[in-house]
């Protein structure tokens, strides 16, 4: 791509960037446009690319240099236009049908750039902004008393967020946010099933119930489903409490579970290992509209994984370890695009409070693949290559 786009949006993506607007798409059915804006993640800044695809829209959030290798994959072949406005000026960016590109740059250079105290106070304005903005934009607000919360330990009575628990507070909007991109696909007009497997506590399912029952007057119906038996009578005694009829908890088992033969929805965040395997097999024999799932424990590659190429490398057991484990979750997201969904893998909380932090989002855009297709010779020999045969796949492979 042009060299001069990427100056530009190197010297943009920065404290001072408002918004982003990428658009004159050449192919609408594919993606109509992009719009990118700064946010706060622990303290440091980010952007989040909403990537609108029809009527949906998709966030992902990505630092500054994730964002510039995401520049090829827009402008290359799709987008001829941009728009970035920032506190000093606007710029746009003109593709024309050969591939020139013309850009207009408005944006004017601080003169003061060598004063450091100027430097550092602009970018404390630009923080206390985006701290006020993600606050306002919370689905779950602080300030508003929830009876879930306050009964989790997360919330005092006076509404106020106990500060040992803001992560989980944090944590619980981000999976709302996730839930909500995927509103378009979960019809209005009847009663929906969704199963949350590996439920524990509960923090995030009444959360769920709420968001969606509640605030967005869904027709639902929401089990939750865990091996410990304690935890379940608990949930189930604060769920009659708050009057939400619809939801239940159960005590059993991901991979026996046999309770429903149409589900809608199907969540599991945390599930160990292979358990998450046979939740992401329920989901696609029940033709799921929407998965949602947060992997843990991903050990059964890491016992598999052997090739002679990668052995100066895998023979570091943390590095084995942590590849075995994004390869888990990329082969799952593989697979599950063989079965008509639509699969992101999303950044779900960060890094520094647990290494486990991608979400896995399917969406079944392809209602006739729901016997799925053979897997592309590419993904064949990936797994040949890594001397790897996935639960997942052998569960597929049973259905034959």
């Amino acid at each position: 791509m042009d060299i001069s786009i990427v100056k530009l949006f190197e010297e943009t993506i920065n404290w001072e960037l408002n918004s982003i607007i990428i658009s004159n798409s050449t192919d609408k059915e594919k993606i109509s446009k992009v719009k990118i804006r700064p946010v706060l993640i622990k303290e440091e800044l980010h952007f989040q690319a909403s990537e609108y695809i029809g009527e949906k829209v998709f966030h992902t959030n990505y630092s500054k240099e994730e964002l510039l290798a995401k520049l090829p994959d827009w402008f290359e072949e799709i987008f001829k236009q941009a728009e970035i406005v920032t506190r000093n000026g606007n710029a746009t960016v003109l593709i024309s049908k050969k591939g020139k590109a013309t850009i207009s740059n408005k944006i004017k250079k601080n003169e003061t750039k060598s004063d450091i105290r100027y430097e550092d106070e602009n970018q404390t304005d630009s923080k206390e902004n985006l701290l006020h903005n993600k606050k306002k934009n919370y689905i779950l607000q602080e300030g508003t008393p929830l009876p879930f919360l306050i009964d989790l330990g997360v919330m005092t009575r006076d509404a106020v967020v106990i500060k040992t628990k803001s992560d989980k507070f944090r944590q619980i909007n981000r999976f709302l946010e996730y839930i909500e991109d995927v509103l378009p696909y979960l019809d209005h007009d009847r009663e929906l099933t969704i199963l949350d497997f590996g439920c524990g506590k509960s923090y995030l399912t009444f959360a769920m119930y709420y968001y969606l029952k509640i605030l967005k007057g869904y027709q639902i119906n929401v089990i939750g489903l865990d091996l410990k038996k304690d935890v379940i009578s608990q949930c189930n005694l604060l769920s009659e409490k708050y009057g939400y009829e619809k939801l239940h908890f159960l005590e059993g088992d991901i991979a026996s579970y046999t309770g429903k033969s149409s589900v809608d929805m199907v969540v599991t965040l945390h599930a160990c290992d292979t358990a998450t395997d046979h939740a992401l097999y329920k989901a696609c024999s029940w033709g799921a509209k929407v998965i949602l799932s947060v992997p843990c424990c991903q050990h059964e590659l890491n016992k598999q994984i052997a090739n002679e190429i990668l052995k100066p490398v895998l023979k570091y057991g943390i590095v084995k370890e942590k590849m075995a484990a994004l390869i888990t979750d990329a082969l799952r997201a593989e697979l599950l695009e063989t079965k008509g969904y639509k699969v992101q893998l999303l950044e779900f909380i960060d890094m520094e409070h647990t290494p486990k932090n991608i979400l896995i989002r399917a969406v079944k855009m392809n209602a006739s693949a729901s016997e799925g297709k053979d897997i592309s010779d590419e993904l064949q020999k990936c797994m040949e290559f890594l001397g790897v045969s996935p639960c997942l796949h052998q569960l597929f492979q049973g259905d034959r």
